[in-house]
Order: C-alpha cells, then sequence, then structure tokens
C-alpha cells in the first residue's frame, strides 16, 4: 500500500527474527527499499535481531523501536513488553518461553497474563496472524528468511499495521522468489 494518505496513518513495523549476522548477512534489498524513514511511526521487534548495528537501522526508521530479548541477541532486551499505541494494547514477546512453539493455546495465556488486545510473538519463523476471543494475534516471521530449528526453507516476511481508531489493518509482507507479495488483513476491537 501507499504509505501516505490524506488521513493520519499511525504505520507500526513489526517485525523479528533477523539472526545478522549469523544467519542472514542483510535484510533483503526488496523489503530494505519498502522501509523508508519518516512513514513508519512505531517499530515493535520480536528479538533476534543478534546484533546492535540492527537496532541503529531500526531507529534511522521510526524513533519509537520497541524490542524483546531473542533467545540469540547479543544485547540484553527485556523478556516482554506491553505497548499501547492508540486504543490498542499491545503485547510484545519473542516466543521462545511459549511451550510448545507457537501453540495457540498456549499463546491465548500469555494474552491473558499480559492483558492485551493484540500480541506479537515471534520465534518460528512464519508469518501467521489470526483472531481468537476478541483478541488479535500475529507472528510476523523472519525478516531475513533465516532458516529456523524446524525448517531449512524459511520465507522472508513482516508486517506494517495501520492502526486505527478501533480498527487495524495488517499487511503482511512476503518475500516469494525475487518478488514482494502482500496480505491484507483485518482486526477489529469490539467496544
Amino acid at each position: 500500500p501507499a504509505l501516505s494518505s490524506p488521513n493520519k496513518m499511525v504505520l507500526v513495523l513489526v517485525i523479528g527474527d533477523l539472526h545478522i549476522p549469523h544467519r542472514a548477512s542483510a535484510l533483503p534489498a526488496q523489503f530494505k527499499k519498502l522501509l523508508v524513514p519518516g512513514k513508519i511511526q512505531h517499530i515493535l521487534c520480536t528479538g533476534n535481531l543478534v546484533n546492535k548495528e540492527v537496532f541503529e537501522y531500526f531507529k534511522t526508521l521510526a524513533a519509537d523501536v520497541h524490542v524483546t530479548s531473542g533467545d540469540f541477541d547479543e544485547t540484553t532486551y527485556p523478556e516482554q513488553k506491553v505497548v499501547t499505541i492508540g486504543s490498542f494494547k499491545i503485547g510484545l514477546c519473542h516466543g521462545h518461553q511459549v511451550v510448545p512453539w507457537g501453540d495457540h493455546d498456549s499463546l491465548e495465556m500469555m494474552q491473558r497474563q499480559l492483558d492485551v488486545d493484540v500480541l506479537i510473538t515471534g520465534h518460528t519463523h512464519k508469518f501467521e496472524a489470526w483472531e481468537e476471543q476478541g483478541h488479535y494475534y500475529l507472528n510476523p516471521g523472519s525478516a531475513t528468511g533465516a532458516y529456523s530449528y524446524d525448517t531449512s526453507s524459511t520465507e522472508a516476511s513482516f508486517a506494517l499495521m495501520d492502526i486505527q481508531t478501533n480498527n487495524i489493518v495488517t499487511y503482511g509482507y512476503k518475500l516469494q522468489g525475487d518478488e514482494v507479495k502482500v496480505e491484507k488483513l483485518e482486526f477489529s476491537k469490539s467496544t
């Protein structure tokens, strides 16, 4: 989508599991050209940036950067974080603490513990978004397509959330070959 609009958009980059430099050398060029300074207001990162240079790059894109600690990060970040953006309370966690990894029931329990409208986790390196009992769950996948323990072929992905008054429009970006495919998902908060 175009990153400008007559309405004030609140764009949130949701990204994680980059694993730079150990499993990937850089963010894919196709993604880097989409992520330009001045368009994104917040960055929520699920962790495993691994090196500090990735965090510094994020700070060039948005002043408000939130990161939780992945199991391979060289810098210490909090295990979990809750941030409020607009009318949404958003929980952020890497996800290696969730057992079994990526399990919906376990993630729903974490959502209840954090008492959030939206729960963002990573670790599985697979893009996934779903709604359950009036709450929204998002896993942005691996932004570099870094391999994970259970699969060697991972699709590079991230998400942009356009947070509006009572709804969130999520754009899932996936790199398939050399082409970026975009999937649009919507979540409305029950008022």
